[in-house]
């Protein structure tokens, strides 16, 4: 009787070892998604191809929900956060099966299991999150954001249906208790950047609306470049092309540009000097001493000032 139960309390310890390989691989494809991601966005690798439309993939991880933190020099992209929490989880499950471990396996194991659970758990809610903030609010479909949900769901049910849990009320309870956490301050943290919310009404007479997007580390370097170089970009406060040329850019690249508010009514307008420029139109790029009207893309005027960095904008 003593050995039969010491033999089942072990099984129930250590789990289903297939259950920690199938989560060693769906974890390891999880790295690679979210790792890919989080290169891209530092510029490290180029575009990446998006099954279903690049357009879609590119609208969701610039949006404001892609970005975790952000300077005029450094950012972290939120698929960083999944890359950490992945790799914890493949190392979760690989741990116990480390031969030189064999000593503490029981214990090890018991620990690994729950980590998992905690961090699949939190991953799971928090990939719902942003399933749904793609859906209803950035309206745009991107695959590699879809497949985190998926491996995150995937793992979660892995490690309910694989650790042998001895209570499983006692597990609900906790899954419970830290969905209910992570859905908080998901939703705090979504509401914080949620554009909708955060752009409010200016009360400074004659100020542009806001710039909403997420600046690459290439767009920041040709704001800066563009600058360097003289070139100018005349607009006027109420103009919906200027708003769309700035956007193009990023909030951080044009907060770097060489900007002349033309309105006459405009805040910390400078009309006089855009009159003697014979400025008509808005926006109107001035480079090299020649003056052209019109929205222009970043490629454009990178050509037009020579501009020899990368161009993956």
């Amino acid at each position: 009787m003593g050995p039969s139960r010491l033999k089942s309390r072990r099984r129930q310890d250590l789990g289903s070892k297939w259950a920690r390989v199938a989560i060693a691989i769906l974890s390891t494809v999880g790295v690679i998604d979210t790792g890919s991601i989080t290169l891209n966005k530092w510029g490290i690798i180029g575009n990446l191809n998006c099954p279903g439309g690049l357009g879609g993939c590119d609208k969701v991880l610039n949006s404001p929900w892609g970005t975790f933190f952000q300077t005029n020099n450094f950012s972290i992209p939120l698929s960083l956060i999944g890359l950490i929490s992945y790799l914890l989880i493949l190392l979760m499950a690989i741990f116990p099966l480390i031969p030189i471990l064999k000593n503490q396996k029981n214990n090890i194991s018991k620990v690994a299991w729950w980590g998992s659970f905690y961090i699949s758990t939190s991953t799971f809610i928090f990939s719902l999150i942003l399933i749904s903030v793609m859906i209803f609010k950035i309206k745009a479909f991107c695959f590699f954001c879809l497949l985190s949900f998926l491996i995150s769901l995937s793992v979660l049910l892995l490690n309910i249906i694989g650790g042998s849990w001895e209570d499983y009320g006692k597990l609900f309870f906790r899954g419970f208790l830290m969905s209910v956490a992570v859905l908080l301050a998901g939703l705090i943290w979504s509401s914080s950047v949620d554009p909708a919310i955060k752009e409010v009404s200016n009360n400074i007479s004659g100020m542009p609306p806001a710039v909403i997007a997420i600046s690459s580390p290439d767009k920041i370097k040709l704001a800066e470049h563009l600058t360097k170089e003289g070139a100018v970009m005349y607009n006027a406060y109420w103009c919906p092309h200027c708003h769309d040329q700035k956007e193009m850019f990023g909030k951080e690249a044009a907060e770097k540009l060489n900007l002349v508010e033309c309105a006459k009514d405009g805040f910390n307008n400078k009309r006089e000097l855009c009159e003697a420029k014979g400025i008509t139109g808005f926006p109107s790029w001035e480079i090299n001493g020649s003056i052209d009207s019109g929205v222009k893309s970043l490629e454009e005027l990178a050509d037009l000032t020579n501009y020899k960095d990368s161009k993956d904008f």
